[in-house]
């Protein structure tokens, strides 16, 4: 079974992001995960891919979260960020509240199962208030990556 863990590392865990829309957040992500992703993948196709996600339905989770996911074309194993964004922004959230922590997760086209599960976690992770507080308080990418780390572990 793939584990959020094993897909998201210290150079995609992003602290004060920042981002004045739900459109500047998803460019900035796309960006920020196109630049650190060995091999490269494409700035925009990620940018795109992420859009037509959101027109099918808002990936805002509630409680101020947003786990903007989706497949891509040609990637190998899916791929996790984690953004703390320096301002709350709407983002169509299920609750109504603004958004200021994302989860992303791209998965290659073909992984049904992976992408379910890796979602499962997530949410299971963000529905718990403790969990939520403690990545919002990480106040360096090292220390939010660790957060993350720190709870899929159980601590």
């Amino acid at each position: 079974m793939i584990r959020l863990e094993n897909i998201l590392t210290p150079g995609r865990s992003f602290v004060d992001v920042p981002g004045t829309s739900k459109k500047k957040v998803l460019e900035e992500i796309a960006r920020l995960i196109a630049k650190g992703t060995t091999p490269e993948i494409d700035q925009q196709d990620v940018y795109e891919h992420l859009i037509a996600r959101e027109k099918l339905g808002s990936t805002g989770f509630g409680n101020g979260i947003a786990i903007p996911h989706c497949r891509l074309r040609g990637l190998t194993s899916p791929i996790s960020a984690v953004l703390h964004l320096k301002e709350k922004i709407e983002f169509d959230a299920i609750d109504g509240a603004p958004v200021d922590l994302l989860f992303v997760l791209l998965v290659p086209e073909a992984a049904t199962d992976a992408h379910l599960e890796l979602l499962r976690q997530i949410a299971g992770m963000l529905d718990n208030a403790d969990n939520r507080k403690k990545l919002r308080s990480a106040k360096s990418s090292e220390l939010l990556y660790q957060v993350v780390l720190d709870v899929q572990n159980g601590h």
